[in-house]
């Protein structure tokens, strides 16, 4: 099972280096550097991952809310919530626990 990390404190939250972040369970790739963005939660925000078949979306309705879950399509782990308040054009924010994501970086050429 994954921790959940308490917000503002993720390794993950305003880390600006490039490269793909993968399921810490499975390696499953998950999102890239480019579709991260800055956010106001406390947890690391992207618009997408890298294919939508990599995550699977459920309805959450614990915590008196209803929300989107976010699991890893490949081993069904917790990854966090998506929202509808993102950046244009995608409207999307995945809001991730850092504890949930490996990150590989991208060794320039």
């Amino acid at each position: 099972m994954i921790r959940i990390t308490r917000p503002f404190t993720g390794e993950y939250h305003e880390h600006r280096d490039r490269g793909e972040y993968l399921c810490v369970v499975c390696e499953q790739k998950l999102f890239v550097s480019d579709s991260k963005f800055p956010t106001e939660c406390g947890w690391p925000g992207f618009k997408r991952p890298i294919q939508q078949a990599n995550v699977a979306l459920t309805e959450d309705l614990s915590h008196n809310m209803i929300r989107t879950e976010v699991t890893c399509s490949s081993c069904n782990a917790h990854l966090g919530h998506v929202f509808d308040d993102g950046p244009y054009p995608e409207r999307t924010r995945y809001c991730i626990n850092s504890a949930a994501l490996k990150f590989i970086k991208k060794i320039p050429k």
